[in-house]
């Protein structure tokens, strides 16, 4: 009953009128002169309103199940029936199951009448279990279709809700990140501006690069960017590469940041990567927001065959920076979820806050970070 190959190709409302056309054309040229009138007539009123089912299915198996009684009381036989079929198959593909019952309980009856009348040498069951066989086909047919539509809506909206989440993560990390960089980096200004001029002005060019470099993220997040424009060029997804300019980023802002890599990093896939580095950029950022001018912070990254390790440490107060049912927190443990890591944070037996994680990118499907 489902369209398939060159026919899908076609605008809805030319491949409906097909099945009338060559319905229309049989009786034409099959019937006798003295038989074509009425049964001209009866075909037409079976499969023209074929031509509208998408748009009204219960009125037009409405208007096909009358056509097809008439024809019975006016006892003439038709290949023109199997627009009852096809009326049925669109109702069950659009209407809930109460309505598809019904429908099939008019189907069933009609194939009763059917079956009384016309079969021959008193032959009742034969016919009627075909009959009955293609009513079910039919109704089965379309039930699956409706519910295969609806298994694709579900998983269109799963797929736009995962990338809102993912939008919702990047925005969220863009903008805390480059924010709380921006605030220490201009206090600093203000409390340098009389005694070094100098420090202070480094400062502010600093707040401007940070300013400029939160739009390019943004924009590219966003999805605005083409891929042949120059900025998708200069600002291509930061991964392990750029975890040297985010410490140094931290360092001007006033956390010095070690960084420690094990390990190449060039076989890493480009979105594991990202949840690498959004997750250091994340945790260095709760240690800045919210931690004594002062501590210290230190990354360590291990790159094996199929897992990338993720340590961050500072020499805090041995209390959360950030409360575990924070965004930040939820975030990053979302990002990891996608790569089988979990996200550990808490205090340091020495003192002090650590977040760790391990990523798994070796061998499974790899997630959107």
């Amino acid at each position: 009953m489902t369209e398939r190959g060159w026919a899908s190709r076609l605008p809805p409302a030319v491949r409906d009128s097909l099945l009338p056309a060559v319905l229309l054309l049989h009786v034409l040229t099959m019937w006798a002169p003295a038989e074509l009138p009425v049964a001209a007539a009866l075909t037409a009123a079976l499969a023209l309103p074929l031509v509208w089912r998408r748009r009204a299915p219960l009125a037009v198996f409405g208007a096909v199940a009358a056509a097809a009684f008439v024809q019975w009381l006016a006892d003439v036989q038709l290949p023109a029936d199997i627009a009852l079929l096809v009326a049925l198959y669109t109702v069950a593909a659009n209407s809930d199951r109460r309505v598809t019952l019904v429908a099939v309980t008019v189907v069933e009856i009609g194939a009763v009448l059917a079956c009384l009348r016309w079969a021959t040498d008193g032959a009742f069951l034969t016919p009627f279990a075909a009959l009955t066989a293609m009513v079910v086909a039919a109704a089965v047919l379309g039930v699956n279709d409706r519910a295969t539509r609806a298994y694709q809506e579900v998983v269109r909206e799963r797929a736009v809700a995962e990338e809102r989440a993912r939008i919702t993560r990047e925005m969220h990390d863009i903008v805390t990140h480059n924010l709380s960089v921006m605030i220490a980096l201009t206090d600093a200004a203000v409390y340098a501006q009389h005694r070094s001029p100098a420090k202070a002005n480094a400062a502010m060019l600093q707040v401007s690069e940070t300013g400029r470099q939160a739009l390019a993220d943004m924009r590219r997040s966003l999805g605005v960017l083409r891929t042949d424009e120059p900025d998708a060029v200069r600002h291509p997804l930061p991964g392990i590469a750029q975890l040297e300019t985010l410490a140094d980023q931290m360092r001007a802002a006033g956390l010095p940041t070690g960084l420690d890599i094990d390990g190449g990093c060039t076989h890493i896939p480009a979105t594991a990567q990202l949840t690498v580095y959004r997750l250091v950029q994340e945790a260095l950022t709760n240690t800045l927001k919210h931690t004594p001018t002062g501590t210290h912070a230190k990354v360590r990254i291990e790159c094996g065959a199929e897992t990338v390790t993720v340590d961050v440490t500072d020499t805090g107060p041995p209390t959360s920076p950030v409360s575990a049912s924070g965004h930040g927190i939820t975030g990053m443990r979302e990002r990891a979820a996608g790569y089988g890591g979990t996200v550990l944070a808490g205090p340091l037996p020495d003192g002090g806050w650590g977040v760790h994680t391990s990523l798994v990118f070796g061998g499974r499907p790899v997630a959107s970070a």
